[in-house]
Formats: structure tokens, sequence, C-alpha cells
């Protein structure tokens, strides 16, 4: 399926002038966006399934700031998504504006 306009901008603001986008993981999974410090997913689906796949991609990345950016009305399902996968990672809306740190387990 082809990526939304709003998908790849908030992928390429997440990953600003000096990170990359669609970084690889070594299993072959790849990250939205990727700074030295930071890892970012865009998940924009609103299933458990696709929200803790987003979860475990961010856990492999072994980054220190870990974040799942979806629409304000999933943060909750994210937040517990993550806590399933057992991830600490910061939930973000789409714009930026509210944001939840998440302790996984």
């Amino acid at each position: 399926m082809a990526e939304t306009h709003a998908h790849k901008r908030a992928k390429m603001h997440a990953a600003g002038h000096a990170g990359r986008t669609e970084k690889s993981l070594p299993d072959g999974r790849r990250l939205d966006a990727v700074t030295s410090r930071q890892a970012t997913e865009v998940e924009r689906g609103a299933s458990m399934s696709a929200l803790s796949q987003a979860a475990a991609r961010l856990k492999a990345s072994h980054k220190p700031q870990k974040v799942l950016q979806v629409p304000h009305p999933h943060m909750p399902l994210a937040a517990q998504a993550a806590r399933r996968v057992g991830v600490n990672l910061t939930v973000k809306n789409m714009g930026g504006s509210k944001s939840r740190h998440v302790r996984g387990r």
C-alpha cells in the first residue's frame, strides 16, 4: 500500500536534517526514522497487532529514546500495545501537541 502524505511528512520531520528514514534493522525490518539517539515509528492503523508490531520494531532499535507517533484517538491503544510488548517509549499524536511516556511492564 502506498504511503500517505501525512505519514511521509511525519517521518521526514522526525528524522530532521541529520537523521535517516527507512533505516534497516538487522532482521530485515525497517524503522520509519532514526537519529543518533532517537527511533521513531509512525503508525496510523488502529489495530492492536499493527501497534504491537511498531512497538516491537522500536524495541529492536536499541536507541535510548523511542517514539511511537499515532493519531490522537489511538494514543490509549498505542500505550496498551507498548506495555504488552514490554518497551519504554513515548506515544505522541500526529501533530506533536500531546505526548505520554509509557513504561513497558
